[in-house]
């Protein structure tokens, strides 16, 4: 619950900073420094991280810390290349728009260091397991960083790029310093001494020489030169469409900003809805059926139990796509003015939370069948995977610049829904194939019944003549008028969808309703 009011906080702060800002200074600060920003982190610790977390917590804990702070003087090196890069080969936005970008550049790659200073203490608490500190620390990092910001753009609109960069290294500080705090309290205490903690004081998180011993372990800087090489590649891959919006040049500041806040809220779907039920489920998958056995080699009472709920899995994931989907073309323009204002409900960002809601649909189906193809996988099939998935992200690298050419910032979510159109496309003839030679047929859940559909199309041309007649800009009784004509269709879409999807919903109520129930009490 605490979670969920921290995000709803600062989902609020961000909604109300919005109406202050323009699209130019949103772009620069959400795509173009915190590019920067993550670059220089990535690089300077993913694979120091990545190292450091193998195998057991039990090791020399002196050699990992000395390890970790090599992070510093890597991040200091990629902070001024990276600077070097943004303050001088990239395009520098107009001051009279975006003041003080220099300023802006410095700031963001300071407070990489300064967050880079955390690292010993964030994977000691890592490998520990101190989830409750991460939690915190991250929670409080956040809002102080969302206060400052709404203050600041209130009293001194004026400040430009200052407002950021002030928050941005408040939002290090705090974080960094949470960790600091934590550990100076709890080393030496009672409770560390009982759990028998391998660091007994906080002079042993800093560097330390020891006579007759290498200053590092040689094993584990050898894995963290592995890691860096997959690092880089990834880094790339991950934040693609940001770089090529930054050193391609195929949208303004403006496009970026929009982008950037629609893409942020589009993706709130997936990490609310559909990340919780692709972890739980591939759990399910990979504890019911073995992996790298075909399926006569499995128990057929499990295979069964697998492919029915694999069915309705598709089919509930289906049915969340499609409606998200229908009701978010008509509703799109005034869900962006409700949140951002004519800064984002003008332009292109209706367009783009329309085409955003149609990449859901494919977000959805390829989150499950991706989670059934990865709990099967043997190691050799998912070696092959991962180079396929490598070969078609450059693809997607590629067709996002010439989309983006052709249509503006819409180009890149349909490159987006063209690459899990692949991926898709690839799961399921894997799954065909796994069920070929059984009596189940799990992909028919991808077929919703007729009944439903037709109220789906009938919703869809009945929403999307209300938004031309009512919204947006025709007062709130017509905006009513819309959100309730929406309304009545969504109720009718869900009596069809209980007439008509009774398995559907019957597996819901066990699955999910009875979990929550027994949660509550």
């Amino acid at each position: 619950l605490s979670q969920v009011l921290f995000r709803v906080v600062t989902f609020g702060l961000n909604a109300f900073t919005l109406r202050y800002l323009s699209r130019e200074l949103i772009g620069v600060v959400n795509v173009r420094l915190t590019l920067l920003y993550s670059t220089v982190v990535f690089l300077a610790r993913e694979a120091f991280r990545r190292a450091c977390l193998s195998g057991s917590a039990k090791r020399n804990w002196t050699k990992t810390i000395n390890l970790l702070w090599l992070t510093v003087p890597l991040g200091v090196f990629w902070s001024v290349i990276l600077g070097l890069v943004w303050l001088h080969l990239l395009e520098v936005p107009n001051p009279s728009v975006v003041p003080h970008y220099q300023a802006g550049v410095v700031a963001f790659g300071v407070s990489a260091i300064v967050e880079l200073l955390g690292e010993p203490f964030w994977v000691l608490a890592q490998a520990h397991l101190f989830v409750r500190l991460k939690v915190i620390a991250e929670s409080l990092s956040i809002v102080s960083k969302c206060i400052l910001t709404v203050t600041l753009v209130i009293l001194y609109p004026q400040w430009g790029l200052y407002i950021f960069s002030l928050a941005q290294l408040l939002y290090v500080s705090i974080l960094v310093m949470c960790y600091v705090i934590y550990f100076a309290m709890f080393l030496g205490s009672p409770e560390a001494t009982k759990k028998s903690f391998p660091v007994a004081r906080v002079k042993a998180l800093l560097p330390n020489f020891v006579e007759d011993e290498t200053f590092v372990n040689w094993k584990e800087a050898r894995l963290t030169w592995s890691f860096f090489k997959q690092s880089f590649l990834k880094q790339i891959l991950t934040e693609g469409e940001r770089y090529v919006m930054t050193f391609l040049n195929v949208l303004n500041f403006g496009d970026q900003g929009v982008y950037d806040i629609v893409n942020n809220l589009g993706s709130l779907v997936a990490r609310f809805i559909f990340l919780p039920i692709e972890e739980s489920f591939y759990v399910f998958f990979a504890k019911v059926l073995e992996r790298g056995k075909t399926v006569k080699d499995q128990k057929q009472d499990d295979v069964a139990m697998a492919a029915n709920v694999l069915e309705l899995l598709l089919k509930l994931v289906l049915l969340i796509g499609l409606t998200i989907t229908v009701f978010g073309y008509a509703y799109s323009q005034l869900a962006l003015d409700i949140y951002g204002g004519s800064m984002l409900s003008s332009g292109t960002g209706p367009d783009l939370l329309r085409c955003y809601s149609l990449y859901v649909l494919f977000l959805a189906v390829n989150g499950v069948t991706e989670c059934f193809t990865f709990a099967l996988m043997c190691k050799e099939e998912v070696d092959r995977y991962n180079f396929v998935m490598l070969a078609l992200s450059f693809v997607f690298l590629c067709i996002s610049y010439f989309l983006t050419h052709w249509y503006g910032s819409v180009g890149f979510i349909l490159a987006n829904c063209f690459n899990m159109g692949i991926r898709i496309a690839h799961s399921t003839h894997y799954i065909y194939n796994y069920f070929k030679e059984s009596a189940h047929r799990p992909l028919t859940g991808l077929l919703p019944s007729p009944a439903l559909l037709l109220v789906y199309i009938i919703s869809a041309v009945i929403t999307a003549f209300s938004e031309v007649l009512f919204c947006c800009d025709k007062g709130w009784m017509a905006r009513l008028i819309h959100i309730s004509t929406g309304a009545l269709c969504f109720a009718a879409t869900l009596v069809t969808m209980f007439c008509t999807e009774t398995k559907l919903i019957h597996f819901v109520r066990n699955q999910f309703l009875s979990r929550y129930l027994k949660k509550g009490t």
